[in-house]
């Protein structure tokens, strides 16, 4: 009877830690999709590479598809909030930075990338007057996609 005591004391002394560790995980926001293009076990683990492998195919190859672009990633898992407005990279609020903060791990891809969905009538206007990013030392605008406009002109990064 006593081995029994432990052992039920023992429980009721961790439970309490259990359950304060499960508040402890992140929160992710749910995607707007009735499901992923993986099994979310999949792509918890595995994303990286399949977003790597996405962008291999693209550039050296030429092969274009949707299943595993960050941009199709972005349309489905940070759309707007009821009140309109879309997180931003940093946020927790954002898909990729709830989970990335949380493990402190530093993701760049954003620095290029547009970090909400492309297409809405609430992206910022391209650069007024066809001006080009100072940085960019082109000038054609065409060079750059309207995305890279975007992200620079949301930046304040244009001539």
């Amino acid at each position: 009877m006593h081995k029994l005591t432990m052992i039920m004391a023992g429980l009721l002394l961790t439970l309490p830690l259990s359950l304060q560790a499960a508040s402890l995980t992140p929160e992710v926001p749910k995607g707007k999709g009735k499901e992923c293009v993986e099994p979310t076990a999949e792509m918890r683990i595995n994303h990286m590479e399949k977003i790597l492998h996405q962008r291999d195919k693209t550039l050296r190859e030429g092969i274009r598809t949707t299943k595993h672009s960050l941009k199709e990633c972005i349309e489905c898992h940070n759309p707007p909030a009821k009140d309109g407005k879309v997180a931003r990279i940093g946020s927790d609020d954002h898909f990729c930075s709830s989970c990335h903060n949380y493990a402190a791990v530093t993701i760049d891809c954003f620095e290029c990338h547009a970090d909400k969905p492309a297409n809405t009538n609430y992206r910022h206007s391209l650069v007024e007057g066809g001006k080009i990013p100072h940085h960019a030392n082109m000038k054609d605008e065409k060079v750059l996609s309207k995305d890279t406009l975007e992200v620079f002109a949301e930046k304040g990064d244009v001539q």
